[in-house]
């Protein structure tokens, strides 16, 4: 009786791993190697250091690089968040952005999707696409663009400035709105 029973359990075994081990069909998409990121970090953060002082710190929920094609470049999905040292121990300006990507060869910035950036003032730029040129030190922009000052608003359509915005240029501006009137009694 015990050699019937292995026997039987035996043989089921061998029907279950031949029924398991069976080829199953379906429709996988095919993987081009070469469009997969070279390098993904999850939560990453990088600081930036210039003669032992931080320049700036770089905080990402995803970075994805791209080497293996003719235009390397390196994309933040999840979004993208700076903070400038300039040398100093607490940041003395920022930026956000919903989306960014760095391309390599062009040494280029393009920042999409709720753009903040703030300068040392406190100065802040709002758009929905901001281009940096690391090599001619400028950010730029054709979208609508708000800077909100210690005292005034402006409002228009294309920037092109400095990357401290301290001297920048609005191509159609649309309003200027003063916060503080200083003719108005007290």
């Amino acid at each position: 009786m015990q050699k019937t029973t292995r026997l039987i359990i035996l043989l089921l075994i061998s029907a279950q791993a031949l029924v398991s081990c069976e080829k199953k069909s379906g429709n996988y998409p095919a993987i081009d190697i070469l469009t997969l990121p070279s390098l993904t970090g999850k939560d990453f953060r990088t600081i930036y250091t210039d003669s032992g002082l931080v320049q700036l710190e770089l905080f990402a929920p995803l970075m994805e690089s791209y080497n293996r094609n003719d235009n390397p470049y390196t994309e933040f999905r999840e979004g993208i968040k700076v903070l400038f040292h300039d040398g100093h121990k607490d940041p003395v300006g920022s930026v956000t952005a919903k989306y960014a990507k760095y391309t390599q060869d062009k040494n280029l910035w393009e920042l999409q999707d709720s753009v903040v950036a703030i300068n040392e003032a406190g100065e802040k730029l709002e758009t929905e696409l901001l281009y940096w040129d690391e090599k001619k030190g400028t950010i730029y922009t054709d979208r609508f663009v708000k800077i909100t000052t210690e005292d005034q608003i402006i409002q228009g359509y294309g920037l092109e400035s400095d990357t401290r915005l301290t001297k920048r240029k609005i191509k159609n501006l649309s309003a200027i709105i003063y916060i503080k009137d200083e003719n108005v009694p007290k």
